[in-house]
């Protein structure tokens, strides 16, 4: 078995076919299903269905194993270079939307200031989306919102964050100095997530003590789209605080309401396996941006 039948496997559900495998590897169609087929002949099970294209179970499993040792190949070279004091390598790291919004631009300005041989490749995605990829190795980090379940993960908590209702600067309740509390919620009519969502779960939850209910004009699966909705004044949302860009901040106003709980944000990695030098590398940074005095408003790190 050769790192490159399974680089030929990771290739092919990367990249969808055989053609498109060989394309990326640099190679042609045929040396990549020799590759497939030498594994198939080792193991003595099919790994694709050649009739669909899909993975078998077996195949799954293989691919699950191929990415984790083809990550600890690289893992391997970029730890060897760090002994010369040089941080090289590629760090992926997924990102929920509306942090990746504002800590990207920081993570890639540090990076390349401090680490200038380190490639940063950012995925945005959910936690749901992004929970699997890096359990299966397609991600070194995530940023994710907390508490993050299972085994295969561990993480750290990065920060707090304050949920708002965010509405424009028109609004009767942005002109009013009132205290707001959860039963004001009742009153407003708000561009919702769809229920079964964590976040949704996570409003229903902090509502339900006060026997109120949310009142939606529209609910959506994506707390990155309800945002970019009430920007474009589809209407009110209950959002994470650092979703309003500071460009929008004299157009939509953050109001905070008591009862609202902070969401926690952290970062995670696989809890099996040592980390590269470039992951902690990257580690080092997170905890120096949030670290910092000018983070958006009304996120809180504790420090």
């Amino acid at each position: 078995m050769e790192l490159r039948h399974l680089q030929a496997l990771v290739a092919i559900s990367d990249h969808g076919t055989f053609s498109g495998a060989a394309d990326h590897l640099g190679t042609v169609q045929s040396n990549v299903s020799s590759h497939v087929a030498r594994l198939e002949r080792q193991l003595s099970v099919p790994l694709i269905d050649r009739s669909n294209g899909r993975f078998t179970q077996e195949g799954e499993v293989v691919l699950a194993r191929a990415r984790r040792i083809l990550s600890e190949v690289d893992a391997l070279i970029s730890d060897v270079a760090a002994c010369k004091d040089e941080v090289t390598g590629t760090v992926r790291v997924g990102m929920i939307g509306t942090t990746a919004r504002w800590l990207a631009p920081h993570l890639m300005r540090l990076t390349a200031e401090r680490h200038p041989k380190l490639a940063l490749v950012i995925v945005e995605g959910s936690t749901i989306g992004l929970e699997p990829q890096l359990a299966s190795g397609q991600l070194d980090l995530a940023i994710l919102n907390l508490p993050v379940p299972g085994k295969d993960l561990v993480s750290t908590l990065l920060f707090e964050e304050d949920l708002v209702l965010v509405v424009p600067s028109g609004h009767p309740l942005a002109a009013t100095d009132r205290h707001l509390v959860l039963r004001d919620l009742s009153e407003v009519k708000l561009i919702l997530p769809l229920p079964g969502t964590a976040f949704r779960d996570e409003l229903d939850a902090a509502i339900k003590p006060s026997g109120i209910t949310l009142n939606p004009s529209a609910q959506i699966d994506g707390l990155r789209l309800i945002a970019s909705l009430t920007f474009e004044g589809y209407g009110p949302a209950i959002l994470p605080a650092s979703a309003i860009p500071t460009y929008l901040r004299t157009r939509f106003q953050p109001l905070a309401v008591e009862g609202l709980p902070r969401r926690r944000i952290g970062v995670a990695q696989r809890s099996r396996g040592l980390p590269s030098a470039p992951t902690l590398a990257l580690l080092d940074l997170l905890r120096a941006i949030v670290a910092k005095s000018d983070l958006p408003d009304g996120l809180h790190t504790g420090a």
